[in-house]
């Protein structure tokens, strides 16, 4: 019976080797199978990789550049570097602005500048990125009034249908849709200095600028509400003079002399309608923008170098309160934003 057993168990053993002979050519072909086919998987992984990153890695760039060429204010560069690039030659101007921007590197301690784009909305825009990038809240007579319902108001209250002629830069005559668009062209400028006034970090309100100010859209809405609050501050004071009502700041008075801006109508047609379009701020509406949002406008004219008018304020009167904002210009025209640092 032993010797029965041990033949059964040799039997037992040398019919799972044969099975095994016969099977494991075809499991090694699988295995192989399996593993040509994961190695072939992760090639393929590591290529789709590849490729997703650069795809990525294109996307970037792409979006930066684009960011970058929307950007209406350019990031800071080197003061003197950027005087190096744009004034090159020998000729008598350029060698006056070189001298110019030495005097501003060394005695005003100016060590960078910021580029704004040189439409006709430049003036509004430096000095609205001044404003949100540093922070300044609304003057006090726009917290004490709901700024929304001016356009109504001046239609209802003072019956200036005549508001109807205005112009949003370069798009002419809206008729009687203005004051809807007025509307919100204010809602936006409001909506927009609350929330980035409101940001104590400096490096997330220049970010929020930065985008902000690549918005085509949202940024002429801020400069048209900013026009209509200049003609808002126009018709109170025109009325405020014609009745004899309390004190007119002098700035009006000089608004008023002009011929091109005897009234507020003739303000909005000849100076404020152009804005935008085929013009810019003039000095005395330089003044009327300080005024209306309670800053002090400090204007380095290098085209007046060695003058007294090489450094103006707007408006020339001020509270000691307000904040001082700092602004540079070639040409009384195209505006910069300088950056002190001391």
């Amino acid at each position: 019976m032993e010797v029965h057993g041990r033949i059964e168990e040799q039997s037992w053993t040398a019919a799972v080797a044969r099975s095994l002979h016969l099977v494991w050519p075809a499991v090694k072909g699988l295995l192989m199978l399996g593993m040509s086919c994961l190695i072939a998987a992760l090639w393929y992984c590591r290529r789709l990789y590849t490729y997703l990153a650069q795809l990525l890695k294109w996307w970037s760039r792409y979006l930066q550049k684009k960011f970058i060429k929307n950007l209406s204010v350019m990031a800071e560069v080197d003061l003197l570097g950027y005087c190096a690039r744009e004034w090159k030659g020998e000729t008598k101007q350029a060698i006056q602005m070189r001298k110019v921007y030495e005097e501003l590197f060394w005695r005003h301690h100016i060590k960078y500048i910021r580029q704004v784009r040189g439409d006709h909305y430049c003036a509004l825009r430096a000095v609205l990125f001044w404003v949100f990038s540093q922070g300044i809240s609304f003057p006090s007579w726009m917290k004490e009034r709901d700024i929304l319902k001016l356009p109504e108001k001046l239609l209802y209250s003072q019956g200036c249908n005549w508001i109807q002629q205005y112009s949003f830069g370069p798009e002419r005559y809206t008729g009687s849709n203005v004051f809807g668009k007025l509307r919100k062209c204010i809602e936006t400028l409001k909506a927009n200095w609350t929330e980035i006034s409101g940001v104590k970090d400096k490096d997330e309100r220049g970010n929020m600028c930065n985008i902000l100010f690549s918005d085509e859209s949202k940024e002429y809405k801020l400069y048209e509400a900013i026009k209509f609050i200049m003609l808002y501050q126009v018709i109170e004071a025109y009325e405020q003079m014609k009745n004899g009502q309390g004190h007119v700041p002098r700035l009006f008075s000089l608004l008023f002399a002009r011929d091109t801006s005897s009234d507020p109508l003739s303000f909005m047609m000849n100076h404020l309608n152009p804005l935008g379009d085929t013009g810019g701020l003039q000095q005395v509406e330089m003044i009327l923008l300080g005024y209306l949002l309670e800053v002090k406008i400090r204007v380095y004219r290098l085209c007046k170098f060695n003058t007294e008018e090489f450094q103006v304020n707007y408006p020339e009167e001020y509270h000691r309160e307000w904040h001082e904002i700092y602004l540079l210009t070639e040409d009384d025209h195209h505006y910069h934003i300088p950056i002190i640092s001391i």
